[in-house]
């Protein structure tokens, strides 16, 4: 928050109204330039740039960028099929644009000014006269129409609980739309639809828009789709016609001319490619690699180096997760003992290099997170009308995790693993862990697809089997690992869940009792808690930041208290290797690096 836009008691109205046309804002009718989660956007009406770009940035050159797996598809919006990286960042534009040194906040990018009132209740866009698709037509209000019911009725499953909250669209002009809330309103809700990706209504109302198919995508943004390699290769080109170059939101970003997303079938193969310059940027997420793998001829020549990012982002949940629909994981002590099992200690310091940093919340490394954290009054008042959604020890003081042994011994925890079961109705017998009712094993396939995945998955095995538990690996390829995802065929299987500063309704698509029954939703785990449901309710109508947090946190310890899954490891900074031709800015945003800001030097 700007604390120059802030009244004191006693000022004169006439600064308050300075302040308020300083800050774009307009205090009856919120009429302004940008929106704000909580508070006020840190960016006046006049600003020329974001800090965390070089506005200097020369233009021009290319880069490759390495991918893993395969696509089959040029259509981001859709659950079917495997959409190309890069659509959705390049070709397809939003209403506003996101300020990534804030929490939450959206500057003009296709609406030119942004006006709702106090309560939230509705929100209206005005279109920027400049605004053009890549093939020269203008965006207009039909087209923020059209994108709305066709996402929300065609578009992935997020589109639809997002877009659903619409009661009303009413068509004030040919640049003025006005989005009117239902009763299930939110006051995240204005700066969804400030995200929502506008198409063009000529062009996607002649396509089947549930296609999966290879039809060349027409949006607005920076970028056109130049040439594609179906599973091998996408080109994207920088639109020399591009209507938005000079916007204040666009400053210093998309300065590089040319760029490839290079597709390879694992990641040992593209390490491989990136060691020989075949791509010049690679996000690195191997502690061991990034330790030792880096001695290579290239880098000892000075032509790469490799660079450390601090970042303001919570940890997010790397997990192995538990599928609650299935049978085996129905009972949350079989869950909490099986993640007694899993000894940190040992694989850090045997698999990692000691690199990793165990997570202990949803939202690690942020004032969001409970872990080390008594509730406080709000919390507990927010969680009063379920007494029993959050343990005594996690209220207290977050989740702990169980502390292993480094020696691999690790005989308290499977102790207290055993007792559990024991509880559970398990007992061991011919050295096997079984229900005494059903007279079954305790067994459950783990399901991965990358050779990083298999390797901790079997791991994890060994140590299961140290009290009789049965659990097996599948590896299955990219396209069927995705498919059986999204139809929620498996026991268990890893997922990594991003967490931003100011988490909101994809909660709901993460967590939320109804995602659990919709395919492709992202709450794998089928958590169906209704105090899940209240505390992103509550967090979605929190008016101060203080109460939003407190919802956050609660929502926290009740997810860790319900043992869903297994917490793993996070990294403490990004790493990132860079060919020397990539260059970056040096301010780093507080979402961390961003490589829209980068530019190339080809000399």
């Amino acid at each position: 928050m700007n604390l120059l836009l802030l009244p004191a008691r006693g000022l004169p109205v006439v600064l308050v109204a300075l302040a308020a046309l300083f800050c774009g804002c307009n205090p009856a009718a919120g009429v302004g330039h940008a929106i704000a989660m909580h508070g006020d956007p840190l960016y006046p009406p006049d600003f020329t740039h974001f800090n965390y770009v070089d506005p200097d940035a020369p233009k021009g050159g290319s880069i490759v960028f390495g991918a893993t797996g395969s696509f089959d598809s040029l259509n981001p919006f859709i659950v079917r099929g495997t959409a190309a990286i890069g659509l959705r960042e390049h070709v397809f534009e939003s209403l506003m644009a996101r300020g990534y040194d804030e929490p939450f906040t959206l500057y003009g990018l296709l609406a030119e000014t942004v006006e709702m009132p106090d309560d939230r209740s509705s929100v209206t866009f005005s279109l920027n006269p400049k605004a053009r698709f890549s093939d020269g037509k203008p965006v207009t209000v039909d087209d923020v129409i059209y994108s709305l019911e066709t996402l929300r009725d065609k578009g992935r499953p997020n589109y639809k609980t997002y877009y659903s909250k619409v009661e009303k669209v009413e068509k004030l002009g040919p640049r003025k739309v006005k989005f009117v809330f239902g009763a299930e309103r939110d006051r995240e809700i204005p700066l969804i639809l400030g995200l929502m990706p506008i198409v063009p209504k000529h062009v996607y109302e002649t396509r089947d828009f549930g296609d999966a198919g290879f039809d060349t995508p027409v949006g607005s943004g920076p970028y056109l789709v130049e040439r594609i390699e179906p599973g091998a290769r996408i080109v994207y080109r920088r639109n020399m016609d591009y209507w938005g170059a000079s916007l204040p939101v666009n400053a210093g970003q998309n300065n590089i001319d040319r760029l490839t997303y290079e597709y390879f079938r694992d990641a040992n193969a593209s390490f491989e490619a990136f060691k020989t310059g075949i791509y010049h940027a690679r996000p690195e997420d191997d502690p061991g690699r990034w330790t030792t793998g880096y001695d290579f001829p290239a880098l000892r020549a000075g032509k790469l180096r490799k660079e450390i990012f601090e970042s303001g982002m919570p940890s997010g949940m790397y997990a192995l997760v538990f599928n609650a629909r299935r049978p085996v994981f129905a009972d949350r002590r079989v869950r909490e003992a099986l993640i007694q099992l899993f000894n940190f200690e040992w694989v850090n310091r045997n698999l990692y290099y000691g690199a990793y940093v165990r997570t202990q919340s949803f939202f690690d490394n942020s004032e969001l997170g409970s872990h080390g954290r008594e509730a406080n009054a709000r919390e507990r008042e927010l969680l009063a009308p379920f007494p029993d959604a959050v343990t005594p020890g996690i209220m207290a003081h977050g989740w702990q995790a169980p502390e292993g042994d480094p020696s691999g011994q690790d005989r308290e925890n499977r102790m207290r693993a055993v007792a559990l079961l024991r509880e559970a109705g398990f007992e061991v017998r011919d050295g096997r862990m079984t229900d005494t009712r059903t007279e079954q094993p305790l067994a459950f396939e783990i399901l991965v697809a990358t050779p990083a995945e298999e390797r901790l998955a079997l791991t994890y095995t060994r140590m299961a089997r140290r009290v009789g538990v049965e659990a097996t690996v599948r590896n299955v390829d990219p396209s069927q690992y995705q498919a059986r995802r999204d139809s929620y065929q498996y026991d268990m299987i890893f997922n990594n869940w991003f967490s931003s500063l100011s988490p909101g309704n994809e909660q709901s698509f993460y967590w939320g009792s109804e995602a659990a029954d919709v395919p492709g939703t992202r709450n794998y785990m089928g958590v169906k808690e209704p105090a899940v449901d209240a505390m992103i309710a509550a967090m979605l109508e929190a008016r101060s930041r203080e109460d939003f947090i407190a919802a956050v946190r609660a929502m926290d310890r009740v997810l860790l208290s319900g043992a869903y899954m297994i917490p793993l490891f996070h990294q403490p900074d990004q790493w990132l290797a860079l060919w020397k031709k990539v260059k970056v800015p040096q301010q780093t945003s507080r979402y961390g690096y961003r490589s829209n800001t980068w530019w190339v030097d080809e000399d």
